[in-house]
């Protein structure tokens, strides 16, 4: 869930009791695991920065409206992603998915797979690759919901819609089933690589806190307890830990603030940190002391390293930056090096390559989704 003009300059990329019992979702294919694929071609290797030595090659996968979150399916082959495209029918963000390494979105558009209307989040890919899910306002009615206007001289402030149901949809964009049905918040869902749960972000219990779920929405367990905004959580990939970004309000006058602001479904998201648990919750440490909002994390494919999107070096709040850190909080790595957005960082299963959003070389401040071919 990340809202529109995130810290003043920044696009709309959206930044997530036990449910009545839904039907069981089906596992209809089974992934043959990851395939190994080359892009068709490398169109964006001039937008590659002289220090991002990391990137071999760089291609851009979309082009207009703003693109994000867009992560692998389990075999390796699509993504899933976000996008409000004017150009595609889209007055809020709605779910696509494409291949990146044979589709060309500047000739065709993407299969949508969000159906039931709203706003929609935070997509991803279920056990064989058949069915996706995502976060949508449809239970408050088809239409997109009105974002908080930012006054001038105001402070930055994230909509936490109270409508946001997790639902399954195939990937024809027919619904299949809805995992969440409570009041509030329930979105940022990802997928265990084990293939047994599912995480979440929720405010079912007054706070926006971790969750896990099995892949049927049932055996809900609540995974953090501290106050203050927790969100953006991804397993490990060998399913034993979980990394995500929080707020963690500490003076009499900061608690006081996130609570008002969340009783107006509303969250400010200028100061958040990085922290890694176990996948119950248990041994919850943090690892980034930076300032300023640390966000967007996931993994390498080794589990020994977190990347991320941080403006902690920034005055004015950006650009925001990839980086990479060690589990410990040790080696902090600069990894994207524009004056640019860079966000949402997601490795393929291999390593071979990191698919991630940025509006470098964009027009507008449109933001797109890069593929980057990686090198150690």
């Amino acid at each position: 869930m990340i809202p529109k003009n995130f810290l003043l300059a920044l696009p709309l990329l959206s930044i997530g009791c036990d449910p009545p019992a839904p039907a069981p979702v089906p596992n209809e294919q089974v992934d043959s695991g990851y395939v190994d694929r080359v892009p068709i071609d490398w169109n964006a290797d001039s937008l590659i920065a002289p220090d991002e030595k990391h990137f071999s090659h760089l291609r851009k996968l979309t082009f207009g409206g703003n693109n994000a979150e867009a992560y692998w399916s389990f075999g390796g082959d699509l993504l899933s992603f976000q996008s409000d495209n004017a150009n595609w029918g889209n007055s809020c963000d709605q779910i696509y998915t494409f291949d990146p390494f044979k589709d060309d979105l500047s000739k065709s558009e993407p299969q949508q797979l969000s159906s039931n209307g709203g706003r929609t989040t935070c997509s991803y890919f279920m056990p064989g690759d058949s069915l996706v899910l995502f976060a949508s306002t449809a239970s408050g009615g088809k239409e997109c919901p009105e974002t908080a206007a930012r006054k001038p001289g105001g402070k930055y402030l994230w909509n936490v819609y109270k409508d946001y149901e997790i639902y399954v949809g195939d990937r024809k964009g027919n619904i299949r089933s809805q995992l969440t049905d409570e009041l509030g918040y329930d979105a940022e869902a990802t997928v265990s690589p084990k293939r047994d749960r599912i995480v979440f972000t929720s405010m079912r219990d007054g706070d926006l806190d971790l969750y896990t779920m099995k892949l049927d929405g049932s055996d809900v367990k609540r995974v953090t307890t501290e106050l203050g905004y927790d969100g953006g959580a991804f397993f490990s990939p060998d399913g034993s830990k979980l990394v995500w970004r929080a707020s963690r309000p500490k003076t009499k006058d900061e608690v006081k603030e996130y609570i008002e602001l969340l009783k107006q479904g509303l969250v400010q998201p200028t100061s958040m940190e990085l922290f890694v648990a176990n996948a119950d919750g248990t041994g919850a440490r943090q690892i980034t002391e930076l300032g300023k909002a640390n966000w967007a994390p996931s993994w390498s494919p080794d589990g020994k390293k977190i990347i991320f999107a941080t403006n902690h070096t920034t005055e004015r709040g950006f650009p925001f930056t990839l980086y990479m850190i060690n589990l410990d909080g040790t080696g902090l790595e600069r990894i994207t090096h524009d004056d640019a957005f860079d966000a949402f960082p997601m490795f393929s299963v291999d390593g071979k390559y990191l698919v991630f959003s940025s509006n470098r070389g964009g027009k507008n401040r449109e933001t797109n989704l890069f593929l980057a071919e990686w090198k150690n």
